[in-house]
Order: C-alpha cells, then structure tokens, then sequence
C-alpha cells in the first residue's frame, strides 16, 4: 500500500481534547492546504458547498480495538464506533466549504488536529451519500 499525504490541515486543535467529539458539534474554521503537485486536483471545487475529507489520525492509538464511546458506559469494538483508536486511524469528515484560494480550502465542520496529513477529499453527494430510509432499506 502506498499512501502519499495530499496536503496537511491548519486547525485551531492542538490535542484530542481539544478537538469536538465530532466535527459538526463545532463551527471552528479550518484551513486545508493541498501540496503543489496536487492543487490542480482542486479545480473547479468551488462550484461544490461540501466535501468529503479524509485524513491521517496521526497522534490516535493504533493499538487498541475496543473502546467507551464518550457518554457510554459499556465497551464496544472500534469498529462499531468514530473513535481515532483503531488499526488504520483515518479520518472523515463531511466539511463546509467557505472560500477557495488557490490551493487553500477554509471549511467548517472539520475535527482534525493541527499538522494532519490530508490523504483525499472527494466531493460530497446526498443522492448517493445519504441512506434513504424509505427506501426500504433496513440500517
């Protein structure tokens, strides 16, 4: 597997507990900045509101595989839950867009700390993002 970081986050979250439980609980702004060789990636983004955003939990624990969500009592594996400790800590997060610089995102929504690897940004769709429940579909 060959993972190359696309650009890094500017956040105004240094540690974990600084962080929002999740991005959406916070209206902090952040900055995505894409690296040179990847800015022509980012054309035409503008003309999309929201994105999503993956990125490398690089500061998470990697060790653990059950954890207690927070406002819970029990464990649970942490593949049943959003916690930065698991395996492989990637990130995502649906973001805001709320200006485009050349290589800058500024977005809202964004939980990542401070100097994390930005590893992809795809646009965001409610057709194909958002499960339908009346669609008969059992979640």
């Amino acid at each position: 597997m060959d993972l190359k970081p696309i650009g890094v986050v500017k956040s105004p979250f240094k540690t974990q507990s600084d962080a929002p439980r999740q991005g959406r609980f916070s209206d902090a702004v952040s900055e995505i900045v894409i690296f040179d060789e990847y800015a022509d990636g980012l054309y035409k983004i503008e003309n999309f509101r929201y994105l999503i955003v993956l990125y490398w939990m690089d500061r998470a624990s990697r060790e653990k595989l059950r954890v207690i969500p927070p406002g819970e009592s029990e464990e649970r594996g942490v593949f049943t839950t959003r916690s930065p400790s698991r395996p492989n800590p990637i990130g995502f997060c649906v973001v805001e867009v709320l200006e485009v610089e050349r290589n800058r995102l500024k977005v809202r929504w964004l939980d990542a700390l401070d100097n994390s690897p930005v590893i992809d940004i795809k646009m965001y769709s409610p057709e194909i993002d958002c499960v339908n429940r009346y669609a008969g579909q059992q979640l």
